[in-house]
């Protein structure tokens, strides 16, 4: 699992993007989830992409929001809500926020509003 950690932001927010355009979402949107998870704001989350930040920094730094336990459910085939590694339950919430605005969730509920 410390692969994932060490990966850059920025190599993985491609497909993020690629996933969710495919399904009719935009970057907008898909730059909403994230820095709603984080607590970045918009500048910010494109520093962390040019500056190739590795995953465990970008969530060291982040203000995680609050509302982030509320974010239930399986990735690939995990529960999001029973992974032990701090780390890891981070990553697997922006997972499950990703695919949950790829499927056409409203925004309001992907958000946990």
């Amino acid at each position: 699992m410390s692969r994932v950690f060490n990966m850059s932001v920025a190599s993985v927010y491609p497909h993020y993007v690629a996933k969710v355009e495919k399904k009719g979402r935009t970057v907008a949107e898909l730059d909403q989830v994230i820095t709603w998870l984080t607590g970045y704001d918009e500048t910010q989350l494109r520093q962390h992409l040019k500056d190739e930040t590795t995953f465990e920094d970008f969530f060291a730094q982040a203000n995680l929001n609050p509302n982030a336990s509320l974010i239930t459910g399986s990735i690939c085939g995990v529960k999001v809500q029973e992974i032990d590694d701090p780390l890891m339950q981070k990553i697997r919430y922006l997972d499950k926020l990703v695919d949950e605005l790829a499927k056409g969730r409203p925004m309001e509920k992907v958000l946990r509003s």
